[in-house]
């Protein structure tokens, strides 16, 4: 039934959005004559490498910078790439991988091998099952790129403040998930682009009822300012670039 719905809903979703993606696409191209799609390989359940289709934001090459984290301050974020990042454009594009099957509508976002690579025993969870376009942490982390403005270095702080939480809220929806969380899911995340605060509300409301415990529900919140913490299966914080925890 989930592959179903997801097909169903990503067609559409890509036939609805075409006025507003086409026009975008075109923009993306005319700014530097390089292609409006950025196709990166990111891993997927069990471990399979797939290309995840992005509307590109960056400049062309950014990728090569070393640089995994993007702060909402980036210069490699391009003047159309704002607009995009604005609105997550960039992750309709993905209803592509949805309707390919590499990827489903709700489920933890896809990161590259890099960054699995180093995923404790824990967090391997999260290569269980297909990875999403949305989930509990997208919704909390939509302002990724302003928590990590003017950290000295993202990557790090990524790792600290945004990757313990991202994980603790991947791994409980895999262990909670269904067809109504997924819709539920789906619809605070449209949500959230006109009212994060709203959808944030909401969302801890899910958590309580699946039974979440306190801090999943305190980094789901946002109330608080985030601190650094051990990813999931961990007892040290990351203090290194790579993203190890020793």
């Amino acid at each position: 039934m989930k592959r179903i719905f997801d097909f169903t809903c990503a067609f559409l979703g890509l036939v609805l959005a075409s006025p507003i993606l086409i026009p975008v696409m075109f923009l993306v191209w005319i700014q530097d004559w390089h292609s409006p799609f950025y196709i990166a390989p990111r891993v997927g359940k069990k471990e399979r490498l797939f290309k995840m289709f992005k509307l590109r934001s960056m400049i062309v090459n950014a990728d090569k910078s070393g640089v995994d984290s993007t702060s909402s301050n980036d210069k490699r974020i391009t003047g159309v790439g704002r607009f995009i990042r604005k609105y997550k454009l960039d992750e309709l594009t993905q209803l592509w991988n949805v309707l390919l099957g590499d990827m489903s509508l709700v489920g933890p976002r896809p990161n590259v091998k890099r960054e699995t690579d180093l995923y404790t025993l824990e967090e391997k969870k999260l290569l269980s099952v297909k990875p999403g376009i949305t989930d509990f942490s997208s919704i909390v982390f939509s302002d990724e790129g302003d928590i990590l403005k003017d950290q000295i270095d993202p990557d790090i702080a990524y790792n600290q403040l945004i990757r313990p939480g991202k994980s603790m809220l991947g791994i409980f929806y895999i262990e909670n998930r269904s067809f109504l969380l997924d819709v539920k899911l789906i619809f605070l995340t449209i949500v959230a682009i006109v009212s994060k605060e709203k959808a944030l509300v909401n969302l801890v409301e899910i958590l309580r009822n699946c039974k979440a415990n306190s801090l999943i529900l305190q980094i789901a919140s946002r109330k608080e300012n985030l601190v650094p913490m051990p990813p999931p299966g961990a007892n040290n914080i990351v203090t290194n670039r790579e993203g190890r925890v020793e």
